[in-house]
């Protein structure tokens, strides 16, 4: 394909994804994987590969369709197993009772049905051009946390949260500080590793520290290490940070580019200002992508 071709490619498999996921990510049920498999000897990855291909509106039988499918989704389509997210450590130290609510909040046990199509990583470009989604899925139900506000979902535990953040945990360090509460995943696991002297988390929302302090933090493993700063990302950046000397700094208070990409260059043109420390941004590949 010409460079043209590869970028009206992308284009087509991001916008169509993007519809999948955010009207019908459980288009694919059990019962439709398990008919392929045994009418026409497929594997479970094959049959789920088809599916989601006409989910997407593609034609294998049109020769565009079908060479435009073959050349993204063997790099695109993820069949996970659970055990590696179940088995996590914050996965078996966390447990909150489904329901559990702090005001305008609520936590509470999600399900994923099997087979539903999620987002699982950042992007990956090849040396050709082609930028490749990555979509997970599982075979079982899996279980989740998730925080509403308002009956409006907020923060999830989904298996991406723990895949874009792997790499930050295993760099992080010495005197850490990270930007964004959320469900606590980052602070947990850092506070976790004996290289982590301690963990400065800079949250601005009074409620979610609430939520937080009652009814996460008495799971983890290392609390004392943990100390929560109800501040304006920014303006901790610009004003105490520089005087705190962290060691590593992770910032994550977007929930997708849409929001992110912005905030993201106001963090980058503040790093000067902390020249010893070592920086990170959650999904930063994305975020590359979309500027």
């Amino acid at each position: 394909m010409t460079y043209e071709e590869i970028k009206a490619a992308n284009n087509r498999i991001f916008e169509r994804l993007s519809i999948l996921l955010n009207t019908m990510p459980d288009f694919v049920t059990a019962e439709m994987v398990d008919e392929l498999t045994r009418q026409f000897g497929l594997s479970v990855e094959e049959a789920f590969s088809l599916l989601i291909c006409a989910a997407l509106g593609f034609d294998t039988e049109n020769e565009s369709d079908n060479e435009l499918w073959r050349a993204y989704s063997p790099f695109m389509l993820h069949h996970l197993d659970e055990k590696t997210f179940t088995e996590d450590p914050y996965y078996r130290a966390v447990k909150i009772k489904s329901g559990k609510t702090l005001g305008e909040w609520e936590i509470r046990e999600d399900l994923l049905a099997p087979f539903t199509a999620f987002v699982c990583d950042d992007p990956i470009t090849l040396p050709d051009g082609r930028i490749i989604p990555q979509i997970g899925y599982f075979d079982c139900e899996f279980s989740f946390l998730s925080v509403l506000q308002n009956g409006r979902e907020w923060m999830t535990m989904m298996p991406n949260e723990l895949v874009t953040q792997r790499i930050p945990i295993k760099k992080a360090s010495g005197r850490v500080c990270t930007y964004g509460l959320g469900l606590g995943y980052f602070a947990f696991m850092c506070a976790a590793k004996d290289e982590v002297e301690s963990v400065t988390v800079v949250e601005r929302d009074e409620s979610v520290i609430s939520l937080f302090k009652e009814m996460l933090l008495p799971c983890f493993v290392h609390p004392e290490k943990i100390e929560i700063v109800s501040a304006d990302a920014f303006e901790f950046a610009e004003k105490e940070a520089p005087d705190r000397r962290f060691d590593y700094i992770f910032a994550d208070i977007w929930h997708d580019p849409s929001d992110g990409v912005e905030a993201y260059k106001r963090f980058k043109a503040l790093e000067h200002l902390c020249p010893d420390t070592k920086f990170d941004y959650w999904i930063e590949k994305t975020l590359k992508l979309y500027m």
